[in-house]
C-alpha cells in the first residue's frame, strides 16, 4: 500500500534535490544558456510558493489564521513590479534580479533575531541558501552575454535591518512586517518566473520561423541594446556571490 507524501515535505524534497544539483553547479558557470534559464525558471516557480518560506514562518509565528493571513498578502514597496521587470532589456532584468536577491539575502539574515533557536526554522537557512544559487545562476548567465552585473550602494537592507521604521514597532508589528515582506519575496520571485517563461515562449515561436534561432541569440540580442556603466567594466572578480 503506497503511503502520500504531505504537500510540505514534498516539496521540502524537490526544493533540497533542485539546490543540490545548483550547489554542485556554483564550483564553475555552465556554458550552457538553455541549461541555465531552465534552472532559473525551476528556481523561480519554487521560490515563489509560499509553501518554501512564507507559510511555515505563519505557524511558528502564530500568525496562521486568516485574519492575519490577509493581511500578510500586502506586500512592502521594495520590490519591483511585474511590469517593471517586463520593460527591462536582458541585462537590466538580471541585475535587478541579483541586486534585489542580494538584499532579500540580507534581510532574511535579519530575521533570524526573532527566533531563539534557529534550528527550530530550517526554513529560513534554507531559503538563503536557494537565493545564493539563483544568484550564480543569474551571475553565469550575465557571464555568457558579456554583461557584467553592477554593484549596488550598501543601504540599510545590506546593513542587516530588516525594514526600515521610524520608531521601534511592537513585537507584533515586527511578525506582520516580516511575513507581508516574504509575501513580497514570493511574489516577486513568481513574476520573475513569468517573465523568464515569457521570454522562453518568444524564442520558441521565433524558432518555428527560422531554425537557426536560439534562445541564446535572442538573449545576446537584447543585450546589445545597452551598455554597461563604466563602473561596471572593471573586473569581474569584483562580484561576489554571498556566502
Amino acid at each position: 500500500m503506497r503511503t502520500q507524501l504531505p504537500q510540505r515535505t514534498l516539496l521540502s524534497l524537490v526544493l533540497r534535490l533542485l539546490f543540490l544539483s545548483m550547489a554542485r553547479a556554483t564550483r564553475g558557470c555552465s556554458s550552457s544558456s538553455a541549461q541555465l534559464l531552465s534552472q532559473l525558471l525551476n528556481q523561480a516557480n519554487i521560490t515563489g510558493n509560499t509553501e518554501s518560506l512564507m507559510k511555515p514562518y505563519l505557524l511558528h509565528q502564530g500568525l496562521n489564521t486568516t485574519i492575519l493571513r490577509d493581511a500578510c498578502t500586502k506586500p512592502p514597496v521594495t520590490f519591483p513590479r511585474e511590469d517593471m521587470l517586463r520593460a527591462l532589456n536582458k541585462p537590466r532584468f538580471l541585475n535587478t534580479v541579483h541586486v534585489t536577491l542580494g538584499r532579500v539575502w540580507h534581510q532574511l539574515g535579519a530575521l533570524r533575531q526573532q527566533f531563539l533557536n534557529i534550528k527550530d526554522f530550517p526554513e529560513l537557512e534554507r531559503a538563503r541558501r536557494n537565493i545564493q544559487g539563483i544568484r550564480n545562476n543569474v551571475y553565469c548567465l550575465a557571464q555568457l552575454l558579456h554583461h557584467h552585473l553592477e554593484i549596488p550602494e550598501p543601504t540599510q537592507a545590506d546593513s542587516g535591518a530588516l525594514l526600515p521604521t521610524t520608531t521601534t514597532p511592537s513585537i507584533f508589528q515586527a511578525k506582520l512586517d516580516s511575513c507581508r515582506f516574504l509575501w513580497g519575496y514570493h511574489s516577486f520571485m513568481g513574476s520573475v518566473g513569468r517573465v523568464i517563461r515569457e521570454w522562453g515562449d518568444g524564442s520558441s515561436r521565433r524558432r518555428r520561423h527560422s531554425p537557426r534561432h536560439s534562445l541564446f541569440r535572442g538573449w545576446r540580442k537584447g543585450a546589445r541594446r545597452i551598455r554597461p556603466s563604466r563602473s561596471s567594466q572593471s573586473s569581474e572578480s569584483r562580484v561576489q556571490v554571498p556566502r
